[in-house]
């Protein structure tokens, strides 16, 4: 991965000091402000910067499912007509209980489906309730679908960059 030339010591300081998450505290930017003898409001402004530029591409929450009680993780895959598959992939997205939506190439012959919704659950059969949901929500553009049950955690981070 290249790295912006438009970023400097500073930031780079920064994405290193929030890259393993923001601090659980009440001002989290004031936290890392001090920890890098910033201003707070400068911190504010260089991550506003980094977003803009896309060196940093989203702040949100990432929650360890499995920490909190979500055993049963389903990565549910659809084969719908790729005619429709965006409008599809927008409406799935914005059901509250889906985490994320994206849209895959098939592998055909052997890999039919091309849009695929995490669902996380306490069991799986609250899962399939849920997948239910979708489907009645894709309606009569469902061709077929499937579960596909994490087993074990892989990986729960983005890109690491070092300190140096």
């Amino acid at each position: 991965m290249s790295v912006p030339h438009n970023i400097d010591a500073v930031d780079r300081a920064l994405i290193v000091a929030t890259q393993q998450g923001l601090p659980l505290v009440a001002r989290p930017y004031h936290a890392i402000a001090e920890q890098l003898e910033l201003d707070p409001e400068e911190v504010i402004a260089r991550m506003r910067r980094l977003l803009e530029l896309g060196v940093i591409r989203r702040i949100g929450v990432v929650p360890n499912h499995y920490a909190i009680g979500y055993r049963a993780n389903g990565m549910s895959v659809w084969d719908v007509p790729d005619e429709v598959i965006d409008e599809l992939g927008e409406r799935v997205g914005q059901l509250e209980f889906v985490s994320h939506c994206y849209r895959r190439p098939r592998r055909l012959p052997h890999w039919r489906y091309n849009m695929f919704a995490m669902v996380h659950g306490k069991t799986r059969d609250e899962v399939e309730e849920k997948v239910a949901q979708i489907a009645e929500l894709l309606g009569e553009h469902v061709r077929d679908y499937q579960i596909l049950y994490s087993t074990r955690i892989l990986k729960k981070t983005g890109l690491r960059i070092s300190g140096g």
